[in-house]
């Protein structure tokens, strides 16, 4: 059976930015020319901003909405003069400093339970009242069918490790639409931080925070035989709110090659348009199963193409019956399995902006993640490839 690999996002593949390129004079460019630009903000560039903007100190952006607004001017600063349809892929330093869940920490606790009702018995198929850490994660979906965009879940059950049953507490979070395990805190590691009592951080903690949760990552060889540049862990931590509510959060640390920061590089596109930059308007999606299935489920192709939406169902990846046909025919097979899904999960869009549908193309025994490009011009899909 093929190996199916679920990539991130199109618009991922943007986000090793280089270095950045020399101001462009204006004495040596063409008004007319039409440049693409892979950009690395510096500080002498967040200083365009002027001493209002908290980016003009921080040298970074608290949030990807903030990056959109406040970019633009620093290039129509240093890049005015280059012509509408330009484009500019810019990378910045993004505080992660933000908590992905504060939530009320009693709210976030469940211990799994044999009775009356068995949790363990709500994974399909199991038969022990024991989990790996694989297990839980394929049955958090079942337990939590609707979680809330960012969600955590302190668990204790009985965690098998491959050798032995043990009572043990992880941490699980959903975030960008999959769970995964957090790094959850120790008893042990509040102490090393020098915080003996309650095993917890307060709102008095919150400046040095980050530097206890450097500490804590370098010392844990678990983590750091792993360890890489760009390496992420989402650390969760009990936290003492001032006003006085006990929470759990969840704070995004990134590993630079020394020590594990709250700033992480993250890269977005713009566009010159209308005499002005602006964020890139364009939408970039990846399928996802149940994308997948929804076209498998359908009657695309008619009954002689039963037997290719079957194998899609089953795999998850477009085989070669979709692009060895003949150009017209695939392209309106592809076409109307791309539509299916952009007029199912896109059901307000945005009229003539491109809508980039990536999906798994089965070549030579590996998935390659494909684009297509469509735009809706008000009252359909078009294909724009």
């Amino acid at each position: 059976m093929k190996k199916i690999y679920y990539l991130l996002a199109f618009a991922g593949l943007l986000s090793a930015g280089c270095q950045k390129q020399p101001l462009i004079s204006s004495a040596t460019i063409n008004a007319s020319e039409v440049k693409t630009l892979n950009l690395t903000l510096a500080a002498s560039d967040y200083s365009t901003l002027g001493s209002t903007v908290y980016a003009y100190k921080t040298n970074n952006f608290n949030s990807t909405a903030d990056a959109k607004q406040y970019i633009p001017t620093i290039l129509n600063d240093e890049y005015p003069q280059l012509s509408n349809g330009s484009k500019a892929n810019v990378t910045f330093s993004q505080n992660q400093q933000v908590a992905l869940v504060d939530s009320v920490y009693k709210d976030q606790q469940y211990t799994l339970v044999t009775t009356p009702v068995n949790d363990y018995k709500l994974l399909p198929g199991n038969t022990f009242s024991d989990f790996s850490i694989a297990q839980v994660l394929a049955w958090l979906p079942y337990k939590f069918p609707t979680p809330a965009a960012t969600q955590e879940e302190i668990l204790t059950f009985a965690y098998y490790n491959g050798q032995a049953t043990a009572t043990a507490t992880f941490a699980f979070l959903y975030f960008n639409g999959t769970w995964r395990q957090a790094y959850l805190l120790t008893a042990a590691q509040y102490i090393s931080v020098g915080h003996p009592a309650f095993s917890q951080f307060t709102s008095s903690d919150d400046a040095n925070i980050p530097s206890y949760l450097n500490a804590i990552l370098k010392a844990d060889p678990s983590v750091m035989a792993t360890a890489k540049v760009g390496s992420v862990e989402y650390v969760s931590f009990n936290y003492y709110n001032s006003a006085k509510v006990t929470t759990q959060r969840v704070m995004t640390l990134t590993f630079d090659g020394a020590n594990w920061t709250i700033q992480a590089p993250a890269t977005l596109a713009f566009l010159k348009s209308g005499g002005t930059w602006i964020a890139d308007p364009t939408v970039y999606y990846t399928l996802t199963t149940a994308d997948t299935q929804l076209i498998a489920a359908s009657s695309i192709g008619g009954t002689a193409f039963a037997a290719t939406l079957t194998n899609l169902g089953k795999y998850g990846d477009f085989e070669s019956t979709w692009t060895s046909l003949s150009t017209p025919t695939k392209n309106s097979y592809l076409d109307q399995a791309m539509i299916l899904v952009l007029t199912h999960d896109f059901p307000t869009p945005k009229v003539n902006i491109n809508y980039v549908v990536s999906y798994l193309n089965y070549v030579g025994g590996a998935d390659v993640l494909t684009p297509l490009i469509f735009q809706y011009n008000g009252t359909a899909w078009v294909a724009s490839q």
